[in-house]
């Protein structure tokens, strides 16, 4: 089963000028883009919503919409490729659902050599005492 993965038509992107080095041509041309996505209103399941909008990401913001900026080329077409393809990385990181943890019982053999480690333990810290003559 593929993850659920969001489509483009629910990504706004936006052409911002590049941070950064590159010479006359950074002032001129906005190549880095600002992609925003907004959870609530997307069509992924219900689940995989509300385990975005719980990641601590700094990412996404206290209105649930994520925010990506890339400027790593020189390029806009290759910066747009890379932010989208952030998003969907982002997305299927938390499309599988975390397992159930089942807690189990000590076993009676791992129980007994916890106290007698604790034992041991015990009478070591005791010589550690006063000496008395």
């Amino acid at each position: 089963m593929h993850p659920p993965l969001p489509s483009e038509n629910e990504v706004e992107f936006t052409a911002i000028r590049a941070q950064g080095a590159g010479g006359q041509n950074v002032n001129k041309v906005s190549s880095a883009i600002h992609l925003r996505f907004d959870i609530r209103a997307s069509s992924l399941p219900e689940p995989v919503k509300e385990r975005l909008l719980r990641l601590s990401d700094q990412r996404i913001t206290s209105e649930g919409v994520v925010i990506i900026k890339a400027q790593t080329h020189r390029s806009q077409e290759k910066n747009k490729e890379d932010a989208l393809r952030r998003l969907r990385e982002l997305v299927a990181s938390i499309a599988v659902p975390p397992r159930r943890r089942r807690p189990i019982k000590p076993t009676l053999g791992s129980q007994k050599e916890r106290l007698e480690r604790k034992k041991l333990r015990g009478r070591t810290k005791l010589m550690r005492g006063r000496v008395q003559d």
